[in-house]
């Protein structure tokens, strides 16, 4: 691994932290196994396109930032509510977020109908 890989790999774990997640609680979310993780973690695996591109929709991560450092971590033009519900919502069991997903339509729908 290159130097470069090695730093996308820091600000993995950066991001990891920050979020205040457990490396199981952060793979889990995108889709990644937790060896992969740890294996990230421990820079034995690099970090490619595809699970940088998932990290950041996931997390609401600014690509820029995540390959080179520069710029805020977090993309700013998101909506930090959005963020919010997105951190919650992955912290949720998939039943859970089910759940949450059926109130929310009925949320939207409610408030459409109050429209017309």
């Amino acid at each position: 691994m290159t130097e470069y890989d090695y730093a996308i790999n820091e600000r993995v774990i950066e991001i990891r932290k920050t979020l205040g997640y457990s490396q199981r609680q952060f793979s889990e979310a995108i889709k990644l196994s937790r060896s992969c993780e740890a294996g990230i973690e421990i820079k034995r695996r690099k970090v490619n396109d595809r699970l940088v591109k998932m990290i950041c929709l996931t997390y609401g991560v600014n690509e820029e930032w995540l390959k080179t450092g520069k710029g805020e971590m977090f993309d700013v033009s998101k909506d930090p509510r959005l963020e919010r519900i997105i951190r919650n919502f992955n912290k949720m069991t998939p039943l859970l977020q089910d759940y949450v997903m059926e109130h929310i339509d009925w949320l939207v729908n409610y408030y459409q109908q109050r429209k017309k």
